[in-house]
């Protein structure tokens, strides 16, 4: 499948493994690579080349050829180049549901409900990088079943090393109001909510809500509410719900709307993001 390519040379080579649900990606990127946005999946990947710039966990990190990337589900990231000659890497997206079934297999928890579950966003661990390489290779290039399989073992096996087994201390009573807000976003994504309707259910003022929140999660509620229709967009184009169906139901304006987000934080269209990952034509 050839990759996704644009005038300025940037690249995404995007597919998806349908039996697993796993997706891996190979992208090459100059300058801005893309908005900070959140994935609901477990993130492994490799720089292959240049320099590679994000912030992850309100720290800037900087990954050179050979290093390994970590990060967990629903952890805000960006992307950007600060040399000229850009950057490559290769990425493998692990669903929670199968990353749970694996790591039940070697004695641990959902790394979703684990607080700062890698213990570094970048890694130098050499066999682990080998590992994420082999098992990118044997999906993105449908090497068959075997050589999935052993490489996904071999993968999750040294990446339970990396994972950081303290659970996080209980939720003090602002906590708890911050997540009351999250839940009432998730059960009104499509809607058009106001600070007011979140300030009422929670049950303090509007400006105290939006401090709290940032401070909570790192980002405002509308950005948590974009990207939490952002993810949701994804899982429904990757099921083949057309582009206009899923501006929709997840709440944007139209379909130019979630386009222009979805570009922003993916580097792919909605349209181009389907083709790459289902049969379906998207119109």
């Amino acid at each position: 499948m050839c990759a996704q390519r644009s005038i300025s040379g940037d690249w995404v080579d995007f597919r998806r493994e349908q039996e697993t649900g796993i997706e891996s990606v190979s992208a090459h990127f100059t300058g801005h690579a893309y908005d900070p946005h959140d994935h609901d999946e477990v993130l492994v990947g490799v720089t292959q080349q240049g320099v590679q710039r994000f912030n992850c966990h309100r720290e800037l990190h900087t990954s050179r050829p050979g290093r390994a990337i970590l990060i967990e589900p629903g952890a805000v990231h960006d992307g950007h180049a600060p040399d000229e000659n850009g950057f490559t890497y290769v990425m493998l997206y692990l669903p929670q549901r199968w990353v749970t079934t694996m790591l039940q297999q070697h004695g641990h928890r959902d790394v979703s409900q684990i607080e700062a579950a890698f213990r570094n966003t970048l890694t130098d661990d050499n066999m682990l990088i080998h590992a994420i390489q082999q098992a990118f290779f044997a999906i993105h290039h449908h090497e068959g079943r075997l050589a999935r399989d052993q490489s996904l073992d071999h993968l999750m096996k040294l990446l339970t090393r990396h994972i950081d087994g303290k659970t996080a201390l209980p939720p003090d009573e602002t906590v708890l109001r911050m997540q009351r807000v999250k839940e009432m976003l998730h059960d009104h994504m499509a809607d058009d909510i106001g600070l007011d309707a979140l300030s009422a259910h929670c049950g303090i003022d509007r400006f105290r809500l939006s401090r709290q929140f940032q401070k909570a999660f790192g980002q405002t509620p509308h950005a948590y509410l974009v990207r939490l229709r952002l993810r949701t967009a994804r899982a429904l184009l990757a099921h083949g719900l057309e582009p206009v169906q899923v501006a929709a139901q997840v709440g944007f304006a139209d379909q130019s709307h979630l386009g222009r987000w979805f570009q922003r934080a993916y580097r792919l269209s909605p349209a181009a993001f389907q083709r790459q990952c289902t049969n379906v034509l998207s119109r």
